[in-house]
């Protein structure tokens, strides 16, 4: 110690001297010209670059963003990143700055890029590197005369629109375009720079159609393409196989088709390929994993069995080929760098091999498919493993013992199969599992006491199965619990407390508990509750009113009695098949079938033996493709999960900020595969009720390519119509703020009307007494929707149904009209002959149009 302080003490005067004597050659030897440019910009920049104090700092060379030579002598690089810039008239100050070879104005609100700006610093040669990425660019690309030196552009994540055909064509050193996240359309532009020295084009989330040009081919300096989320079609050119530097390939998210061209697989240097969400027909090229570290062709249609060689190649990481056509087994040889493999959904059979031990494997997916036998229980020594998805398959035997040896996994589905034996203890040991899904299986049994030991499971799914026995009390103790399915099982006994944050659903249906609905009343986040089909008996308990957060109840096919109670409105009630039950507002008993007109009765038997008939032949054909499919009520949660459609793209339609934060497109579609979220039916639509993670609340409708009167079938052509109609703004008139297009479907999104429809109201579905005030509000609020719509002349309206069933009502005062579309999305050959005698009730004919007897088109 004493030598390190003496030697201290005998550096720190030299130090000292140094500095005191190279002080005035590093403090600034910038020109008085620069430094007079720079004060100037900080004092033009004074709102939004107040960290630019020429007051308090009087050397620009240590402001932020502003880099200087070495020596301090010139600026160089300026980096304007999130500076809270929303003006571009600063930017022709910069240009003066001619020792400037960066500039990055990235993350800012400029809406332009002045002319002077382009004039004057196209004349810098030494300029490199322009960032305008992040901004609100608008309007035309603009051309750049000069610039010879620049050798990055990056444009991305603005509003820039129409084709790029020349204007880059001078850029005769340009390495790197990235234009991504824009509007433009037009061909893929081929004309990025004389000298041909490219090596990186990023077009992605574009307008781009037409084919891949093979001109790309003609850039031997490639080395990233990324080309993904157009609208290109045709097939991968020849000619891109032979860029013998390109690295990265990305062409996902088109209307590509034909094969995958096999000299692919003689790029060495490529490393990641996706095109999924494409149409790639034929098989998958032998080698083509050779060099690769990252493969996903996944949603296509491609055929033909997985080559035996392509997920052992040496660099793989990341293999998805899922959502395909794929049959025939698994190659048993995989590479031990693999991170993620995912098969799902095809048409795989046999056994799943027993892998060699991997030890960086931490997603495995082979759900959907057709494999047999047991799950091997090599699968528990995959250390790394956290997601084992292998659900909807014919897998039989117990589940291995040697899956509690997973310590980081955190997600495990194995339903629908055919399993059976106990739930194994050593399941429970794994503390970091979040989501456990087994249901649909032959299970039998009691529920493992030592569940509880579960502290990070959130969802907890072991519906349709044979477990018997009492739920283990100590399910209460479970912290992050939010979701419980247990139904059709054959448990018993005393229901437990529950877990104080459930909130998604508790389904204790088609069980075979007795005696009075225990108190949930601590539930206050609980969204569904399910005790259909026990035997409950007593008075529904006054708790169930004051749920907070209750939407739904079903209590159907108990034996109930006493009064139903009064429930907010926009909880839905089920409580048919109790018959003792009495209705609150008349003190009657709920009427029994046997209680109809014989002519009633006639009708319905028949229509149950029709029925029966009928069902017969679907049971036979259903259980012809799975064992597990529970009622309506019963629809699990993973249907929406892991039946999720092949989604092509999602945008908002509104500019409110609220609604970008809050829309959740997943949530939205797994919510339309639950048929318990159907909050409303049409003559033409039907509309679901999709929660999202914030807490908000949407209406979603899915429109099917195949139905009768919408004509979907142009991805692109559709999306035009949609921003038509989410152009439209008035406060009476239903608009989506929202789509997803999917390959055979689109979903919208809707604000949700929490008093539902005017019908409810008048009939009293609600409960609500409309005083008169309400009803003038509610006349003129649609009066007000109409004319609105009378008057839009961008495009027809078609009001397919105006009623008081599609008036939907955000409050006992605001009325919405419902069931609006464009003309142009409705098929004429299919609809004309059935719309034109949709008057009345069905279909809204406007006035002077009744005598056409027309639909209404607004």
């Amino acid at each position: 110690m004493s030598w390190y302080v003496s030697r201290t003490s005998l550096f720190l005067p030299s130090l000292v001297s140094f500095l005191s004597l190279s002080l005035p050659i590093v403090f600034s030897q910038l020109s008085s010209s620069q430094t007079s440019i720079m004060i100037a910009l900080s004092k033009h920049l004074s709102g939004s670059a107040s960290h630019w104090n020429a007051n308090g700092e009087p050397n620009p060379c240590l402001w932020k963003g502003v880099t200087c030579s070495s020596n301090n002598s010139t600026i160089t690089h300026l980096s304007l990143y999130e500076f809270g810039l929303s003006t571009s008239d600063f930017l022709p100050s910069i240009c003066q700055i001619q020792s400037l070879q960066s500039l990055d104005v990235s993350l800012n609100s400029l809406a332009s890029i002045p002319d002077e700006f382009l004039n004057g610093c196209g004349g810098i040669d030494g300029l490199k590197l322009l960032n305008f990425s992040r901004n609100k660019l608008a309007g035309l690309l603009p051309t750049f005369h000069g610039f010879v030196g620049l050798e990055a552009l990056d444009l991305a994540f603005n509003a820039l629109s129409g084709n790029v055909n020349s204007q880059l064509d001078g850029l005769v050193a340009l390495k790197s375009l990235n234009l991504s996240f824009n509007n433009f359309n037009g061909a893929v532009p081929v004309k990025l720079g004389n000298s041909m020295v490219l090596e990186e084009l990023e077009l992605s989330v574009n307008s781009f159609h037409g084919i891949i040009p093979p001109e790309l081919g003609n850039y031997q300096d490639l080395s990233l393409i990324d080309l993904s989320s157009n609208h290109l079609y045709g097939s991968i050119p020849y000619a891109i196989g032979n860029l013998n530097k390109l690295k990265t390939l990305l062409l996902s998210v088109n209307n590509l088709s034909g094969e995958i061209p096999i000299n692919i697989s003689n790029i060495t240097t490529l490393l990641r390929f996706a095109a999924n969400q494409n149409m790639f027909n034929g098989t998958i090229p032998r080698g083509i994993t050779n060099y690769l570290s990252h493969i996903d062709l996944s949603y296509n249609k491609l055929r033909g069995s997985i080559p035996t060689d392509l997920l052992s190649g040496p660099n793989l990481k990341i293999a998805d080929l899922s959502y395909n056509m794929l049959e025939g087994s698994i190659p048993a040889s995989i590479s031990a760098s693999l991170v993620r493999l995912r098969l799902g959904s095809n048409n795989l059979d046999g056994t799943i091999p027993s892998f060699t031990v991997l030890q960086t494997l931490t997603y495995l997916e082979l759900d959907n498919n057709s494999l047999t036998n047991v799950i091997p229980a090599e699968l528990g020594s995959f250390q790394s493993l956290a997601l084992l998805n292998l659900a909807q398959n014919k897998l039989t035997g117990p589940l291995p013992k040697t899956l509690g040896n997973l310590r980081m996994l955190e997600v495990l589905k194995v339903q629908q199969n055919e399993l059976d034996g106990e739930i194994p203890f050593e399941i429970t040991q794994l503390h970091k599992l979040s989501v456990l899904n087994v249901s649909c299986n032959y299970l039998a049994g009691a529920i493992p006491s030592t569940i509880s030991n579960l502290q990070s499971l959130s969802r907890l799914n072991l519906q349709n199965n044979k477990l018997n026995g009492s739920i283990p009390p100590t399910i209460r103790s479970m912290p992050s619990l939010l979701e419980v399915q247990l139904g059709h099982n054959q448990l018993s006994g005393r229901i437990p407390e529950m877990p104080l944050k459930l909130q998604i659903a508790l389904n204790l249906s088609s069980n075979l508990f007795q005696g009075s609905i225990p108190t949930l009343s601590s539930l206050n986040e609980l969204e569904v509750l399910d005790l259909s089909d026990n035997r409950f008996s007593g008075e529904i308990p006054g708790f169930l009113v004051e749920l907070p957060s209750l939407t739904q109840l079903i209590l159907s096919n108990n034996q109930l009695s006493g009064i139903i109670p009064e429930f907010k409105r926009w909880v839905s009630v089920d409580v048919r098949e109790n018959p003792h039950l009495v209705n609150a507002t008349n003190q009657k008993t709920l009427p029994e079938p046997t209680k109809k007109r014989k002519s009633v009765a006639v009708a319905v038997i028949l229509a149950v033996v029709a029925a029966i008939l009928v069902g017969g032949l679907l049971s036979f054909l259903m259980l012809s493709f799975s064992r597990c499919f529970p009622k309506d009520n019963d629809h699990q949660s993973q249907a929406g999960e892991d039946l999720l459609p092949q989604v092509i793209k999602g945008n908002l339609l509104t500019a409110n900020g609220m609604h970008g934060s809050n829309i959740d497109f997943t949530k939205g579609i797994m919510a339309v595969a639950d048929l318990q979220n159907i909050v409303l039916k049409t003559r033409f639509s039907t509309y679901y009720k999709a929660t999202m993670p914030s807490g908000a609340i949407y209406f979603v409708k899915k429109l099917n390519w195949s139905d009768k009167i919408f004509q979907l079938g142009s991805h692109d052509k559709f999306e035009q119509e949609l921003k038509v109609l989410g152009k439209l703004s008035n406060l009476n008139v239903m608009i989506p703020l929202a789509y997803v297009m999917a390959v055979d479907s689109a979903y919208l999104f809707y604000d949700y009307a929490q008093k539902g429809t005017l019908f409810d109201v008048l009939h009293g579905k609600l409960g609500n007494a409309l005083d008169w005030g309400s009803r003038y509000s509610i006349a003129v609020g649609v009066a007000q929707g109409l004319s609105f719509l009378h008057g839009f002349n961008s495009s027809p309206i078609l009001l397919l149904d105006l009623s008081s069933k599609n008036i939907l009502l955000k409050s006992l005062k605001e009325p919405v009209v419902g069931d609006i579309e464009l003309c142009k999305v409705i098929d004429p050959s299919k609809s004309t002959g059935s719309l034109s005698t949709v008057a009345g009730s069905v279909g809204y004919i406007p006035p002077g149009e009744q005598l056409f007897n027309l639909f209404s088109v607004i």
